[in-house]
């Protein structure tokens, strides 16, 4: 059984329904291995609680909000 794992900041409830219909989807196409046999779980983390760079994201979010209104 495929196991699709997803680590991110914190989702919808429709940005989740249609992240693991569109990977399940698409991991399905290129395996070629039915879409039932997928299984996909949605790691949420808060933006305080990972960073990139030296820097949490929600402080790189702040900024590129800032510079790209």
């Amino acid at each position: 059984m495929p196991y699709i794992t997803v680590e991110s900041g914190i989702l919808s409830d429709e940005q989740k329904e249609q992240l693991i219909q569109q990977l399940t989807k698409a991991a399905s196409e290129i395996m070629q291995v039915p879409q039932e046999f997928f299984a996909v779980t949605i790691k949420e983390l808060p933006d305080k609680n990972f960073g990139i760079g030296g820097r949490t994201i929600d402080r790189v979010k702040a900024e590129y909000r800032r510079l790209h209104p």
